[in-house]
């Protein structure tokens, strides 16, 4: 639950931090610049709220592992959903707006969170997890778009090291297998969710496991 409050709250300061020019600036994501990927993170953050008052009676369906849904081929931008983004993120005009929306709906989201009891039950795209593994699966989500978010600006500031640690063992626990030591946390997720290609020796580092690889998580 702290780890979850660690990484919105340094995404959110990430965003935050950004100057107009930069919401023009193209993501880590296929298809979006940087305000379209904010205007997804208040969708996100619209999310966490919706399902933290979304009880269930139910044994839980899924944890935080099998939250994710592992896709056969990246996203290429041209979903109907993720063009609906591009077009939301383009009504704001102003990149200030997209911030207050952003900050106003996440720090509700981040407040929810930390009043959450972790054994309440929540239900979720027809699911039902633990309202504990629920966040602890956001962090992975918190993580990767905050590597998105940056990933052609260069001077912002990443994602906290223990949410890269904790995304990497999520993200292995997916895989099914260990990234080996060579790759660092932050490299083992980009190559491993296909946000940039493994080079030569990374790939021979990789083994069996480079063969399974990209992970497209949905």
């Amino acid at each position: 639950m702290d780890l979850f409050a660690r990484s919105w709250t340094a995404l959110l300061s990430a965003v935050a931090e950004l100057s107009d020019e930069d919401f023009a600036q193209p993501s880590g994501c296929a298809g979006w610049l940087v305000r379209d990927l904010v205007c997804h993170l208040v969708i996100d953050a619209q999310d966490v709220l919706i399902t933290l008052v979304t009880p269930a009676d139910t044994e839980p369906t899924r944890d935080a592992v099998t939250y994710w849904e592992v896709a056969e081929t990246p996203s290429t931008g041209d979903d109907p959903l993720d063009a609906l983004i591009v077009r939301l993120a383009a009504a704001y005009e102003e990149p200030g707006l997209l911030k207050f929306h952003l900050d106003d709906v996440g720090s509700a989201a981040g407040r929810a969170a930390e009043l959450a009891d972790p054994s309440l039950r929540v239900s979720t795209r027809g699911e039902v997890l633990t309202a504990g593994d629920y966040l602890s699966a956001y962090v992975l989500e918190w993580t990767l778009h905050h590597l998105d978010l940056i990933a052609h600006l260069p001077a912002a500031a990443g994602p906290p090291a223990e949410g890269l640690a904790r995304s990497r063992e999520l993200l292995e626990r997916i895989a099914g297998a260990a990234f080996p030591a060579s790759l660092s946390d932050r490299d083992a997720l980009l190559v491993g969710t296909g946000r940039r290609a493994p080079t030569g020796a990374e790939n021979a580092a990789l083994g069996e496991l480079a063969a399974t690889l990209p992970l497209v998580l949905g």
